[in-house]
């Protein structure tokens, strides 16, 4: 997949290029992650070339990056699963296989979304949200169900005292809290359906997740 558009950075309309990711990126992809994800993030959580092969060998189609001016700014992944065999509160780890998607099953009907991060000088451009549309696009060019992620609740750890994540996240529904993670994939037209607890070491979020998913309008 490779598409061209134009993205507002800096009040300056910028050509950025949505592609597959391919071994070529592989070192543009990590330096991202090290942008995105700076000490004291464990360098060791980064993905790995190992990883990277897997996502191109596996599942290229739901291995996308985003590039303007010849460099990698953003990037996302993604898996093919059947949600049937994994329990509502699944861990990134068992869904994901620790990161390198040895578990994609071309058979499943819900592409689940492994990672998505874009450097912060871009982050105010719209690249997360393009991203997101193209996965939107495989979902419908493969005929698959849904797309399906869990989102970060960085906010959550202010209220989780007094509140349940549940709580929490109702209240950022209906506009009395504003996460910067859920606000943002309800831009892109992503709706709640759960909770995932334990899903990552997470301190902000209390290690709870919400699942939100864009469902094929195709279907």
């Amino acid at each position: 997949m490779r598409k061209q558009l134009y993205v507002i950075h800096d009040g300056v309309p910028t050509e950025a290029i949505i592609r597959s990711y391919t071994k070529e990126d592989f070192q543009g992809l990590i330096a991202v992650q090290s942008e995105c994800f700076p000490p004291p993030y464990p360098e060791e959580l980064w993905w790995s070339e190992e990883q990277l092969n897997e996502h191109i060998t596996r599942f290229p189609e739901g291995a996308l990056c985003c590039e303007i001016s010849g460099k990698v700014i953003g990037s996302m992944t993604g898996l093919i699963v059947d949600m049937n065999q994994y329990h509502e509160s699944h861990s990134w780890e068992q869904i994901t296989d620790r990161g390198y998607i040895r578990n994609h099953n071309p058979e499943g009907d819900t592409l689940y979304v492994a990672d998505i991060c874009v450097i912060p000088a871009y982050r105010k451009a719209g690249i997360g949200k393009w991203l997101l549309q193209s996965m939107y696009e495989t979902v419908v060019h493969l005929r698959l169900k849904r797309l399906l992620g869990a989102g970060r609740m960085p906010g959550y750890h202010k209220y989780a005292a007094e509140e349940t994540p549940e709580q929490y996240l109702g209240k950022v529904m209906t506009g009395i809290y504003k996460d910067p993670v859920i606000t943002f994939l309800l831009r892109c037209g992503r709706t709640p359906v759960g909770i995932a607890s334990d899903y990552l070491d997470d301190e902000e979020s209390c290690n709870y997740a919400a699942l939100m998913e864009w469902r094929n309008p195709f279907l």
